[in-house]
């Protein structure tokens, strides 16, 4: 029993030990600074968005395509041998001697006989406009899913932005709750000095105490907040969902140059890779259009082959066919003619995105421009309520202090404070977003990101 005892000991020192290891070596781990273009820059890569990983496959997709597509210009080689015995009878392929010499007839019925055969075969499209341009309609079809891939990229820039601010704004909203906190202590301490000099009540001590409690739990959630907010971002990013970031930036607000409307919409329509991409996708099905009308064009081919063939290896002998076949299409039941017909409708569907897309571009440009000269005055505005709320607090104090006014007045112009805080944070907030509204709509997302 004792040796149980004391094997069960070393077992729960051993268990101690090992977690000892493991929550050191879990406290050591580095933390990872996270600046907004550090975090565009990881989820940028391979390992990290899906959909950047996605795109770059349908990459790969594409350029097959392209490669299926010019390869009837190519020729096309094979090789075969053969060996066989056979039986065959003449009649039924038509051939029934009848020679007029008594006596004497030829078989119906030749072999058993080998035939040995070992040739290559090539043919090879001379001239066929409709596979030219189905070759032009991949080749810019390919173009045009790597421009896509562009606009994956800056879409998920944006969604890393979005993010991140979303964090910046937890951060900002904790640092708020954090100061709401030691402000209320602060109240807390003086209504307990009021009460001890008789110049307060014990209900204004209560009053600051429920305070200062509220604002304990607003710091609990505001930490909650955050904590969601950063796993969002590493789950955007691609980063392990365990892993300790540092955010290097703050909410704050930038100056921007005050640029018209019209010159950042005609910006946008070069820089966009979305409208690129849908012209690029209207060219080829116009080229898928005239490669289906080509069909009725004549055709030209050429074959050939080489081998040797004979009733065994030994006595095989060389042969070879060359030839020119020109194929000149009639009628095709109207197949052609359907086709043509679907071919200039997905043509129309793409004039009508391609349309739908730049009125919704410049939409965005716009709607981006004004969200941003709205924040920036509801910035400044916030900093001006944040200031006098500060000299109310202030004059509300001294008041207190000097016993001309109860803790009412202090717990009033506390609320204010916290409200001017809570617009100050979310005017900031709101600032950074329309700041990125308008630098995804302008097709300039990477210069936000870099600055």
């Amino acid at each position: 029993m004792q040796v149980r005892k004391k094997q069960g000991r070393v077992l729960l020192a051993f268990v101690f030990v090992l977690a000892g290891v493991t929550g050191s070596a879990q406290t050591s781990q580095a933390v990872l600074p996270l600046s907004l273009k550090r975090a565009v820059e990881l989820a940028l890569t391979n390992d990290g968005n899906a959909r950047v990983a996605l795109a770059q496959e349908l990459i790969e997709q594409a350029r097959t395509q392209q490669a299926i597509a010019k390869s009837v210009f190519l020729p096309n080689l094979d090789g075969s041998v053969a060996e066989r015995r056979q039986v065959s009878n003449l009649q039924a392929v038509g051939f029934n001697f009848k020679l007029p010499i008594p006596g004497f007839s030829i078989p119906s019925i030749v072999g058993p006989f080998s035939v040995f055969d070992a040739r290559v075969t090539a043919q090879q499209s001379i001239f066929n406009f409709s596979d030219y341009h189905k070759y032009q309609a991949a080749k810019i079809s390919a173009t045009a899913v790597r421009t896509d891939a562009d606009a994956t990229r800056n879409s998920v820039s944006d969604e890393v932005a979005r993010n991140y601010l979303t964090c910046l704004l937890a951060d900002a909203n904790r640092a708020t709750a954090q100061a709401n906190v030691e402000l209320s202590g602060v109240l807390l301490k003086l209504a307990g000095q009021q009460k001890d000099a008789g110049t307060g009540t014990g209900i204004e001590v209560t009053r600051a105490q429920v305070q200062l409690a509220n604002d304990r739990q607003s710091l609990i959630r505001a930490d909650n907040d955050r904590s969601r907010a950063i796993l969002q971002l590493l789950k955007t990013i691609g980063l392990k969902m365990d892993a300790p970031v540092e955010l290097t930036t703050k909410l704050d607000l930038k100056k921007t140059d005050d640029v018209s409307s019209d010159v950042l919409v005609e910006q946008a329509r070069k820089a966009r890779p979305e409208l690129k991409t849908e012209r690029q996708r209207q060219d080829a099905a116009r080229l898928t259009i005239t490669s289906v009308k080509d069909e009725r064009l004549p055709s030209v081919g050429a074959q050939a082959d080489y081998g040797t063939i004979g009733s065994d290896v030994g006595s095989a002998h060389p042969t070879y066919t060359m030839g020119i076949s020109l194929r000149v299409p009639i009628f095709d039941g109207g197949r052609r003619e359907a086709r043509i017909s679907q071919s200039l409708s997905q043509y129309h569907q793409e004039e009508i995105r391609l349309r739908d897309l730049d009125r919704q571009v410049e939409l965005q440009v716009r709607t981006a421009l004004e969200a941003l000269h709205s924040a920036t005055a509801e910035v400044q505005a916030a900093n001006e309520g944040q200031a006098l709320s500060e000299n109310e607090l202030a004059q509300a104090r001294r008041r207190y202090e000097a016993g001309v006014s109860t803790s009412i007045e202090v717990t009033d112009a506390q609320t204010r404070l916290q409200r001017a805080r809570d617009n100050l944070v979310k005017a900031l907030y709101d600032h950074n977003v329309a700041r990125l509204d308008l630098a995804t709509a302008t097709g300039t997302i990477a210069e936000y990101v870099n600055q």
